[in-house]
């Protein structure tokens, strides 16, 4: 499942970064829904203004002197052991079930008076059918566009009136909801969620208008370099797999939808039995026990998916996509591995070490801090439902490419080889139990996201309480054994801009 916060993995709708959500809504309607969601961001993050001005930011510049990187790490290391301890005893997740049997995981928080909901169904656009690509994405435009009693204009004026922030959106394995709302306004807002959720009215005027923003999005990404080659990058990956397909569709699919499409997706996807939800803020649990008996209780039991079956990531590939650019872009894909596996850990960690962590990893320390050849260079491990990879990307000047690939391909071959250092594994295991409290509970909207993650990884409700532990557990043999098993295979590599001279295989 795809999800806007960290996780001990990123989940992603694609192989990094794949294809970007085309604005599928007219500008007015943006202009007038941006002061609430304005007010909401304010009343959540009333100091955000400098960080947006970029006054919390890192400089991040090649040469930066090594005595400040060195305090920040300092600073941060000792800000990591503090928070996890502080975010865990003052979080109090309760498990919530309403008479219809809908659960959710719920934090009480009355700090601030928001509520925040966050939301997901099993499936997305794995379930659109060949021919018809695309059709999650654009039936995840239409759920703000009228329902019940409301069309689109009525919809919008009632949502601005309640003071509520709703959006929708798809990920290959999910169709995800999400809603924030002033307390004292919740029943007008949960009212509007629960029109959208189950009486999504699907009129021919937003599907023909949101389609068309859509279709736009798609012409002129033809001729744009990252697009076609995140698009050749999934085919070569995935061969005929649901996974190759972009999600928005190609010109042809997405002018092949109809009104009874999207019934039939919403009918086949939208059911309590591949829910997922969780609640942050001003609510309490008998309160919340009839919101969501109003907004799900009354959906059908199962979901009718079609099955998709798991797939390996084809590796051992040179995925070309020629432009004449300044800069090229360098992408590469190692075997990952599973959630569920118990070298998952120390796969994090490794991965951690090599290029996860922003100023501290191997790749960093050679590619940018050694020789200025990249403004960043980051991996990670993907997960989702049916694959899992690990991703290195970078971008760098086009004339040292060749020799950019190959210093990256280097530091895998080291780690592979040797392992990392007592010392690399303790500071990243300091830096991994601190930067979770950091990166994924840091407002309600986070917090609630990631709840439903906990929930769709079968993690636990104290799953916070216990990572730590699961992560001070990892001995060093056993990172040196997961960075053998992933990094001694033969990559894919895609190449984005001029040819590479020397061809540069490592």
């Amino acid at each position: 499942m795809n999800s806007t916060h960290m996780r001990e993995a990123v989940t992603a709708p694609s192989l990094l970064p794949l294809w970007e959500k085309v604005d599928r809504r007219a500008a007015p309607r943006r202009m007038r829904g941006a002061c609430r969601i304005a007010v909401l961001a304010k009343l959540e993050h009333p100091s955000s203004d400098l960080a947006s001005r970029g006054h919390l930011l890192p400089q991040g510049e090649k040469g930066r002197p090594r005595v400040a990187t060195a305090l920040a790490t300092l600073f941060l290391s000792i800000f990591f052991l503090i928070l996890p301890a502080l975010a865990a005893r003052a979080m109090d997740i309760q498990q919530v079930t309403s008479p219809k049997g809908i659960t959710a995981w719920l934090v009480e928080d009355y700090s601030v008076p928001i509520v925040a909901v966050r939301f997901v169904f099993g499936g997305g656009s794995t379930q659109d059918p060949v021919g018809k690509e695309g059709l999650a994405n654009l039936m995840t435009g239409l759920f703000d566009e009228g329902a019940g009693s409301l069309d689109s204009e009525a919809f919008q004026v009632r949502l601005d009136d309640a003071g509520a922030e709703m959006s929708f959106e798809e990920t290959r394995d999910g169709v995800y909801g999400s809603m924030r709302m002033l307390a004292e306004q919740r029943d007008e807002a949960f009212d509007l969620l629960r029109l959208a959720v189950n009486e999504p009215r699907f009129d021919q005027a937003p599907i023909d208008r949101i389609r068309a923003q859509i279709l736009s999005g798609i012409i002129a990404n033809e001729n744009d370099p990252d697009t076609v080659a995140q698009n050749k990058w999934a085919r070569a990956v995935y061969g005929d797999h649901p996974y190759s397909r972009s999600d928005q569709g190609t010109k042809q699919s997405i002018a092949a939808i109809t009104k009874d499409d999207l019934k039939a997706l919403h009918k086949a996807v939208f059911a309590r039995g591949g829910l997922h939800v969780a609640v942050v803020g001003a609510i309490d649990a008998e309160t919340l026990k009839k919101k969501l008996d109003m907004v799900f209780g009354d959906l059908p039991k199962d979901q009718a998916l079609a099955p998709v079956s798991d797939v390996e990531p084809k590796l051992a590939q040179r995925v070309e996509v020629n432009y004449d650019l300044p800069q090229t872009s360098l992408q590469l894909a190692w075997p990952g591995v599973k959630r569920k596996s118990a070298d998952f850990f120390p796969a994090v960690l490794m991965n951690e070490i090599l290029g996860g962590g922003t100023f501290t990893s191997r790749l960093f320390e050679e590619v940018r801090e050694k020789r200025g050849l990249a403004y960043s260079v980051n991996s990670s491990l993907v997960n989702q439902d049916h694959a899992n990879a690990l991703i290195v990307t970078t971008g760098t000047r086009s004339d040292r490419a060749s020799e950019t690939l190959g210093i990256v391909r280097d530091v895998a071959r080291q780690l592979a080889e040797e392992g990392p250092t007592e010392a690399e594994l303790a500071a990243t295991k300091k830096y991994l139990i601190g930067a979770y409290a950091i990166t994924n509970l840091d407002s309600s909207s986070s917090i609630a996201a990631t709840l439903v993650e906990l929930q769709l990884d079968d993690l636990g409700i104290d799953y916070m309480q216990r990572r730590a532990g699961y992560i001070n557990a990892v001995t060093l043999d056993q990172v040196k054994a997961a960075a053998k098993k992933l990094l001694t295979a033969d990559p894919t590599i895609m190449v984005v801009g001029p040819p590479l001279a020397g061809a540069g295989k490592g």
